[in-house]
């Protein structure tokens, strides 16, 4: 009974509309963006302040969130081919062996998580005039249900994936276009279909390729675990702002955030495989863990610390 708790996983790449293909990701990314200023729209409300300011707010973050998540998985996830490939930083194209279209694969949380916070040091003093921490725990809100809808952007997308399980596992989930070693080109070969999204699900369909099937491993979804976990960090900071007086106390919040959501990140990725970056081999922890650490031990200064800046009025 409990192989029926398991799941096979393979959906197509998005919603194809015949003229134009809706990427699933791409749609998480804007709903993440639209419930974020639907939030923060409220927010503001409730403090008084303009919508204009929430417009130049909303246009910093997107561009802080993109541009930090891409350097951050440059610099800390995969500095040695970027290294010798500096034009494909920041442009989605590959010129070598030979010039083509690849997107941008790979952004890195971490990063986004700093360049936010650099973005808002500039937007606190120069358009809002407020402290830096009131602002920051008040965007961490709509920050947090975006990380939601982005983690499942990744499990729509089967990457980010976690380690090898047990089918017997209740979440146990087999990715069949994530695995490394099913890439577009060989599931075309190796099944002699040519277009790839009819070739991914005749694996998943046909008994004929059941062979390739049953080589591919379950595994956690951790893109699900961590989706989960914040909507419990955002439940609770959620709360803290609307329901009682912490939003008084500047960084309170905003700690708390920092705390919880890295935690969430740390604890799971003792089940993510891999995604490189500065642990070498064997490691004792993975990169996305040692990059957790300083914010949560930040996030506990900020809590410990929080009285000291209570607002008075």
């Amino acid at each position: 009974m409990t192989q029926f708790l398991s799941i096979t996983w393979n959906p197509s790449e998005g919603l194809d509309l015949g003229f134009f293909m809706i990427r699933y990701y791409s749609l998480m990314f804007v709903v993440a963006f639209g419930l974020g200023w639907f939030i923060m729209k409220h927010i503001f409300q409730r403090e008084g302040e303009s919508l204009e300011k929430l417009d130049k707010l909303f246009i910093y973050t997107l561009v802080a969130t993109l541009l930090g998540a891409r350097l951050g998985h440059v610099f800390f996830y995969d500095w040695d081919y970027f290294k010798n490939h500096p034009a494909e930083i920041l442009l989605p194209f590959r010129f070598s062996p030979k010039f083509e279209f690849t997107g941008f694969a790979g952004l890195a949380s971490h990063g986004a998580a700093i360049a936010i916070i650099l973005t808002m040091v500039y937007y606190s003093r120069k358009i809002i005039h407020r402290p830096l921490l009131w602002v920051l725990d008040r965007v961490v809100i709509p920050v947090t249900s975006g990380g939601i809808f982005v983690r499942f952007g990744n499990f729509m997308n089967s990457e980010i994936l976690g380690r090898e399980t047990s089918a017997d596992l209740p979440t146990a989930v087999r990715f069949i276009r994530g695995e490394d070693n099913l890439g577009k080109r060989e599931v075309m070969a190796r099944t002699g279909i040519n277009n790839y999204d009819e070739a991914y699900k005749a694996i998943e369909t046909n008994p004929q390729f059941s062979s390739i099937l049953d080589a591919i491993p379950y595994r956690h979804p951790a893109q699900l675990y961590e989706a989960m976990g914040y909507v419990i960090v955002f439940a609770i900071i959620f709360y803290m702002y609307w329901k009682t007086n912490a939003r008084k106390s500047h960084g309170l919040i905003f700690g708390v955030f920092l705390v919880l959501l890295w935690t969430v990140r740390f604890v799971v990725e003792f089940v993510k495989e891999s995604q490189g970056g500065f642990e070498g081999e064997n490691p004792v922890l993975l990169t996305g863990q040692w990059l957790s650490i300083p914010f949560i031990i930040a996030g506990f200064i900020l809590i410990f610390t929080a009285n000291k800046r209570r607002e008075t009025l």
